[in-house]
């Protein structure tokens, strides 16, 4: 098991979608949003998957296909 944390940037007509809960059903990770700012135009989230690497990596892909923008979290700024 890893946890791997990342900043998700949703586009305009994805914001509405329930995406985090699908990621949920749809693969075996456990979501922790840990911060997150959504408008009319964009969300940012910030989010940690906890699950095996194999799984996390595929919950990555299915995301990018949506054309969900993916980062790593590089600094630790919101541990706590």
């Amino acid at each position: 098991m890893q946890v791997t944390r990342l900043w998700l940037m949703f586009p305009a007509r994805l914001i509405t979608r329930p995406i985090l809960w699908e990621l949920a059903k749809n693969f075996s990770v456990v979501t922790n949003i840990r911060q997150a700012s959504v408008t009319a135009e964009v969300g940012l989230v910030s989010l940690e998957l906890d699950g095996e690497r194999d799984e996390i990596k595929k919950a990555i892909a299915w995301l990018e296909e949506l054309g969900i923008k993916v980062e790593p979290v590089e600094i630790n700024t919101i541990e706590g």
